[in-house]
């Protein structure tokens, strides 16, 4: 037998037994599919306010808008001692904006006919001390007098950090249990976490906008109630 011819036979024959091999692979060398489940939970945790907000506009109606703008700023000042004299302190006192235009009364008769300029001043005031917080909205009014519109007086938590590090711990807690509750209904066991997502930033959920009361004694009192400080989060475990 020619030589050439056998190593034409020992080259096919290598190249079957590669074949060979390559055909036994997939089943010696087959992954295992991984398994999970995931699970979608909420926390909340209640917390008192520690800080209340007080929306206040002072409006005044004159001939010009020179004098409509001198008359609302002399009222504004006068809001701003009788805070200040009660305990706010200045950087929680904000001028959200200032206002001129004049205005019109409608007559069927007559059409729009201009009666004056009005002037306006509107704050967002700060009351840290919530326990005088009703006793700060009697001297506001008392120094704006009629020139001077409440809007709004809302209890609210100036910081969640501790309650939101509270409803995170909750969340993670009704997570787990909801997850090994469901690996026990499926005959497995829960493995290590592979990734835990807040679905969004912490949520506080507060009480009515207007919080005002007048006590027996004819004081403003002002009821901070409870607020809700929510987290929801999602977390996939690996079972075993």
């Amino acid at each position: 037998m020619n030589r050439k011819y056998l190593k034409r036979i020992a080259v096919v024959a290598i190249a079957l037994s590669l074949v060979g091999g390559v055909a036994l692979a997939p089943a010696s060398m087959a992954a295992s599919s991984s398994r999970y489940i995931t699970i979608s939970s909420d926390g909340s945790v209640k917390v008192s306010p520690d800080a209340v907000r007080l929306n206040a506009t002072v409006s005044v109606v004159a001939g010009t808008n020179k004098d409509a703008l001198a008359a609302t700023s002399t009222s504004s000042s006068a809001v701003r001692a009788a805070l200040l004299a009660n305990g706010v302190v200045v950087k929680d006192i904000a001028t959200q904006s200032v206002t001129v235009y004049p205005e019109y009364n409608y007559t069927q008769d007559k059409g729009s006919v201009l009666v004056g300029y009005r002037g306006s001043q509107t704050f967002v005031v700060i009351i840290r001390k919530t326990a005088t917080a009703g006793a700060v909205v009697d001297a506001v009014v008392l120094a704006g007098g009629d020139n001077l519109q409440v809007s709004g007086v809302t209890p609210f938590v100036s910081d969640s950090t501790k309650a939101t590090i509270a409803a995170r711990t909750v969340a993670v807690k009704n997570a787990r249990a909801k997850a090994t509750s469901y690996a026990s209904l499926l005959g497995v066991k829960l493995g290590k976490v592979n990734y835990l997502i807040e679905n969004s930033s912490p949520v506080v959920y507060g009480g009515p906008v207007m919080a005002m009361a007048k006590a027996d004694s004819g004081a403003t009192q002002i009821d901070l109630g409870q607020q809700d400080v929510s987290v929801s989060i999602s977390v996939q475990w690996a079972l075993l």
